[in-house]
């Protein structure tokens, strides 16, 4: 079962590549997705790293959580389930025609 780790307060200059090789370190990483702005392409600060079991996912949150990469400490652990947020109409948001 593969297990999903969130991983927060990264340089906006990382890359996934950088990740893929830190993160090799506690086990086999399946993927790594880098979180961009839908906009400009620029990070948005955090990632997930996916591993193929439990106890290498563990030990990359032993290894990595409060870690130095670059000028920042990361932030490593347990991804949450994504929550289904309610879409709104648009740019104003709820707005209503009566």
């Amino acid at each position: 079962m593969e297990v999903k780790l969130y991983v927060g307060n990264l340089s906006y200059s990382t890359t996934e590549e950088q990740l893929r090789t830190l993160f090799a370190e506690a086990g086999t990483v399946k993927t790594v997705t880098l979180i961009k702005d839908r906009d400009t392409g620029r990070s948005k600060g955090f990632a997930f790293v996916e591993f193929e079991t439990q106890v290498e996912a563990q030990k990359a949150i032993s290894m990595f959580n409060g870690k130095s990469m670059g000028d920042r400490d990361l932030t490593v652990n347990l991804a949450r389930p994504r929550e289904e947020r309610p879409r709104s109409g648009g740019f104003g948001g709820g707005r209503r025609n009566y």
